[in-house]
């Protein structure tokens, strides 16, 4: 997938701010005011442990493949499925997260039950390629897969969305589900689809999935944003 062509957020905000981002450093703090992901998602982790107290809080503990916790701090913010958290705390391999009411209503979290797998990224560090493209981790809506369809060397899945969302969904235009960076297919109604190489299978979960489940949908915020500016322009107009 292109790139796009201009610095990210992170990078903009540290050359305009660098007192800051050395004083973020020197504290072991990861150095953007805010955490920006790439889409490429770096592996699958598994839970290990959930502790559900009632129905609005979740304790995750999640294991990384081996070292690849290293050099995440407490309060450091890694993408499960796409979705943003805060890591608080570190056991070796094991990452551990909280997750709140807020997120569990509008993500798959709330489904996850020990030893499934979840896509996990760590947030992008300024001068990391954005082999993707720009993914805030903060899930618009969920996602129902409608469609599975394999053959030897690929794979086409159809998901279903909400109808407020799919005017954020053009095709050839991108679009995050459950955290990968993904180039929009064919749009029809509320669905649209997606091509997956045997690559992406192996090593996320999108090769675990069937036809139903749930999966996190982020928009690309670009395409948001001329969306809704030419809305309100023509409302605007109207009026």
């Amino acid at each position: 997938m292109a790139c796009i062509g201009m610095p990210s957020y992170s990078q903009w905000y540290l050359r305009r701010r660098p007192t800051r981002a050395i004083r973020s450093r020197r504290k072991g703090r990861p150095t953007s005011p805010v955490a920006l992901f790439t889409g490429i998602v770096q592996g699958k982790a598994r839970i290990q442990v959930l502790e559900v107290r009632g129905s609005d809080f979740r304790s995750l503990r999640v294991q990384l493949p081996t070292g690849m916790a290293h050099g995440i701090v407490t309060g450091a913010s890694v993408a499960l499925n796409g979705t943003c958290l805060t890591v608080t705390r570190i056991d070796q391999d094991n990452l551990h997260f909280d997750v709140i009411e807020e997120t569990l209503r509008s993500t798959n979290l709330g489904d996850l039950r020990p030893g499934d797998h979840v896509n996990y990224e760590r947030s992008a560090r300024m001068g990391d390629e954005i082999g993707g493209h720009q993914v805030s981790g903060h899930v618009h809506c969920t996602g129902t897969i409608r469609e599975v369809r394999n053959t030897d060397d690929n794979c086409r899945m159809v998901f279903q969305l909400p109808t407020h969302v799919m005017k954020y969904i053009l095709p050839k235009g991108f679009v995050a589900v459950d955290g990968c960076s993904l180039t929009v297919g064919e749009v029809d109604g509320n669905s649209f689809s997606v091509y997956l190489i045997p690559e992406t299978l192996r090593l996320t979960v999108l090769g675990e999935k069937k036809q139903g489940d749930r999966v996190n949908i982020e928009v690309d915020a670009q395409t948001q944003a001329i969306v809704d500016t030419v809305e309100r322009v023509m409302a605007q107009q109207k009026a």
